[in-house]
């Protein structure tokens, strides 16, 4: 997905008359708004990050068990 800034569409607010974000997102499918994720993470950690993958942690607890 190609993300381009539209100039015509960029409005000013008076402090606490801004629209929600989450309103905003909620309209947009999930394939969008995982593409945004994307080219965010892109745009932080560079183009090596995109390719790593993200990365997963796993912790094994021990659970007491209750003798009844």
């Amino acid at each position: 997905m190609d993300f381009r800034i539209n100039k015509t569409a960029v409005k000013a607010y008076k402090l606490g008359e801004e629209p929600s974000d989450k309103e905003y997102w909620l309209t947009r499918t999930p394939e969008e708004r995982i593409a945004a994720v994307e080219f965010l993470r892109t745009q932080y950690y560079g183009e090596a990050a995109m390719k790593a993958g993200l990365q997963r942690v796993f912790r094994i607890r021990k659970l007491k068990r209750k003798i009844i």
